[in-house]
């Protein structure tokens, strides 16, 4: 098996490939950062085939010319795994910068579309294939300050339901993960670098790791043909909802 991983430089992304190479899924790997992705590449390498594939997914032109320069052998792509996103400022709407809005737009949204729309012709050729879309409990509700990020979540999911049933008789899966507070670097991101700001996020409470929603992708990914988890919220213990969380 092939699995497509983009944003696997990092997170959830790194933790699925890893999981991914455990249970001998060659990888193609998607980043930005050739560095980690190196990285990545000499953890897993002996136990499965890797190719590397630098580029920006906001970037429509790179992303098509990537992954149609693949050899032959690795357009038989199994999986994908459209992982990359982000979250930038966390603001009301009337105080939110512009740019911050495009960012998650093109990341989160036209990314994730993007690379779906390059490899679907392979799919469809083979016949088979499971597309793994990562969202966030924010694509199921919104929440103060979240204005544009749970947009682009929302529109996730909205492309989703809808790549699923126009998929509907071709032999490919489409499903939808939906983590709410994991304990990677997203945070970070959000608050422009400010770690001790993101450090506070997940005080008081254990929040996901990556590997936890690895863990779920994998499950997904390894049902039995007939079987397609659709959609699925993954949730640390101590949060009920977007904003509902148990402290200590």
């Amino acid at each position: 098996m092939i699995a497509l991983v983009t944003g696997a430089s990092s997170g959830i992304g790194y933790a699925t490939a890893r999981i991914f190479a455990e249970n001998h899924i060659d990888l193609i790997l998607c980043g930005r950062r050739n560095s980690r992705l190196v990285a990545l590449e000499n953890e897993i390498s002996g136990r499965v085939k890797t190719i590397k594939l630098v580029f920006d997914v906001t970037d429509r032109k790179h992303v098509f010319e990537k992954i149609n320069s693949l050899p032959e052998e690795w357009k038989n792509i199994d999986i994908v795994l459209n992982n990359a996103g982000n979250a930038h400022g966390l603001d009301l709407a009337q105080d939110a910068s512009l740019d911050d809005w495009e960012a998650m737009i093109d990341i989160n949204v036209k990314g994730l579309m993007y690379v779906t729309k390059a490899v679907l012709p392979y799919m469809i050729r083979n016949k088979k294939g499971h597309i793994v879309n990562i969202s966030s409990i924010a694509g199921k509700e919104a929440y103060l300050k979240g204005n544009a990020y749970c947009a682009s979540k929302h529109a996730v999911d909205g492309f989703n339901n809808g790549l699923r049933q126009d998929l509907l008789g071709t032999g490919i899966k489409v499903s939808l993960v939906s983590p709410g507070a994991v304990n990677t670097e997203f945070s970070t991101v959000r608050f422009k670098g400010d770690k001790e700001r993101a450090d506070k996020v997940y005080e008081g409470f254990e929040p996901l790791l990556a590997e936890d929603i690895a863990d779920l992708i994998y499950f997904i990914v390894s049902r039995p043909r007939h079987v397609n988890i659709a959609d699925s919220i993954i949730l640390p213990s101590a949060q009920a909802s977007a904003t509902n969380f148990y402290k200590q």
